[in-house]
């Protein structure tokens, strides 16, 4: 793929770099760095539809019948059911898209980071668009021809390769550009990725109500419009990153001295080729693994967690979930359907909230809070279940995933503070693994443990209580793995000699003029580009937190 990219980029006969290599993306003097962080957004909006995928599966489970699904034989096989065209697919089936979204996007990030951090954000950016967004082309087609398959090579395979790298394209561009606040940097951007659901879910469901017809579910001209609609902001986005020239740092700032500043961060960079033998490294995997795992598993079963557990209280009405009518259970469905939404805006800011604190805390002491605090909300859920308190429950959830979100935005800065920042987009690739890992991990300790519960009789309203304290000592292991992380030795960091050539692979540049014209297309930023940039991101994202406000809104009444 890169040797495809690097030499259709260059320009015939003149030497000159492309238009996606990363020479043309050197910033010239002047430049609003600024301008960097909605480039980002952009793209982790478009691919955080990924967290809301799951709107499409109640239509998709009667794209056959319509009306009422058309229900496979009993007996039919798994393989045989990803080429039907006679019945309807499963949910069951159609929820290992998750599977395949994280899988591909830990596995492909490892794979193609090395490649990012020598071709540059730009060329990576364009890559995600085309896999993600070619990645929902192929899915309408899948869904057109009725064959699952195809939805699971389109979105779950070519998409989470766009996924990945898209996840990382923007990391080591915005804390080279904001060195100073490397938690904030990161923490704008990721926050996109959790807010991408919260634009993309309710978009999907006007756009499926408008082509929806007597024959047709309105699946697949929705895929196509947001596969468009996508492929435009995250092209923008793309074309919208510039990389720091080499050296540069904020005015006024000035580096803390080596040895005399904070222990935990170096001034020195590792190679990512040499990341899997670092102990380190494999100590903050385990703190992703271990606060994504907990977390993750919860997301999946929020709103039947709330609803088995409170059942006709959170209508006023005195009964167990298993005592109520029809009615009854669509009400507190409606209710648990806040809840999630609820969940889902302290993700959101808690990626940027926690990531930012990390500036000033640090980033252990910061991930020493969430395992610290979040396991002691984990081992009270089950006494405020039990005493019927509502509030301690849903609040002590919200601020569970507001640091589930914190842990995937400030890890990057953790990284750089690490290993330095010349390869830490890199580094965070490989590390996403972790994230892969925990997307298996944290929904079957969940989904396992609730049927094992209630196969040995337990009422609904008392399985999740082994689960809280599980996930609480999954944390317990994340907060000691964090205990034990030191600044990494000497004899990893790269020679002065091995950095340079690192820096000549990655094209790294002290100014933009030293690649030739064409590069310094913003000699100043002006103030109306900064606010139409962030007024492209901002709006919908403002939209999305409308209406997910408008869903949370159900829990309070």
């Amino acid at each position: 793929m890169s040797a495809v990219l690097d030499g259709s980029a260059r320009v015939s006969g003149r030497g000159r770099p492309g238009l996606l290599d990363k020479e043309r993306t050197i910033a010239a003097p002047g430049f609003n760095r600024w301008l960097v962080p909605p480039a980002a957004l952009a793209i982790h909006l478009c691919i955080g539809m990924a967290y809301g995928f799951s709107v499409f599966w109640l239509p998709l489970s009667r794209a056959i019948g319509i009306t009422v699904a058309r229900a496979c034989p009993k007996d039919m096989s798994l393989f045989a059911e990803l080429f039907t065209t006679s019945c309807d697919w499963k949910i069951s089936t159609m929820g290992w898209m998750f599977t395949l979204f994280f899988v591909l996007l830990g596995s492909s990030a490892a794979l193609w980071g090395g490649w990012l951090e020598h071709a540059g954000p730009r060329k990576a950016g364009v890559v995600s668009a085309l896999c993600w967004c070619g990645g929902l082309v192929i899915s309408a087609v899948g869904v057109q021809f009725h064959q699952m398959w195809l939805m699971w090579l389109g979105s779950g395979v070519i998409g989470g390769v766009g996924l990945g790298l898209g996840y990382i394209s923007p990391v080591s561009t915005l804390i080279k550009w904001f060195p100073d606040r490397r938690g904030m940097a990161t923490g704008m951007a990721i926050m996109g990725f959790g807010g991408g659901a919260m634009i993309g879910s309710p978009l999907a469901a006007e756009l499926m109500k408008r082509f929806a017809s007597p024959t047709d579910v309105g699946v697949m001209a929705t895929f196509l419009v947001m596969a468009a609609v996508y492929f435009v902001f995250m092209m923008a986005g793309a074309m919208g990153y510039r990389v720091p020239p080499s050296g540069w740092k904020p005015a006024d700032w000035t580096p803390p001295p080596a040895q005399t500043g904070n222990a935990m961060i170096t001034q020195r960079h590792v190679h990512v080729k040499k990341v899997w033998g670092i102990p380190q490294f494999w100590l903050v995997w385990m703190v992703l693994c271990m606060n994504v795992s907990a977390g993750i598993g919860v997301i999946g079963m929020a709103s039947p967690m709330l609803q088995e557990v409170f059942g006709g209280n959170l209508i006023g009405v005195a009964k167990r979930f298993s005592e109520l009518d029809k009615a009854q259970l669509a009400a507190i469905a409606g209710v648990a359907a806040g809840f999630a939404a609820l969940l889902s805006l302290f993700n959101i800011v808690g990626r940027f909230f926690w990531a930012s604190l990390s500036d000033r805390l640090g980033r252990k002491l910061t991930y020493t809070v969430f395992f610290i605090l979040g396991g002691v909300l984990y081992f009270s859920a089950p006494g405020s279940a039990a005493a019927g308190s509502k509030l301690l429950f849903v609040a002590a959830f919200c601020i569970i995933l507001s640091m589930y979100g914190g842990g995937f935005a400030t890890v990057p800065a953790y990284l750089a503070d690490l290993f330095g920042t010349q390869m830490v987009g890199a580094i965070h690739g490989r590390l996403l693994t972790a994230w892969a890992t925990a997307g298996i991990v944290g929904p079957v300790v969940v989904n396992y443990m609730r049927e094992y519960q209630l196969g040995l009789g337990l009422p609904r309203y008392q399985v999740y209580n082994q689960t809280m304290y599980i996930l609480a000592g999954m944390l317990v292991i994340g907060l000691v793995c964090n205990l034990l992380i030191r600044p990494v030795a000497d004899k990893w960091f790269m020679t002065p000699a091995e950095l340079a050539e690192e820096q000549r692979l990655a094209h790294d540049r002290a100014v933009a003029a030293e690649v030739g014209p064409g590069t310094q297309t913003f000699h100043q930023s002006s103030t109306l580009l900064l606010v139409l940039a962030w007024a492209a991101v901002g709006i919908p994202l403002a939209w999305g937190v409308y209406r997910t406000l408008l869903s949370a809104a159900k829990f309070f009444q």
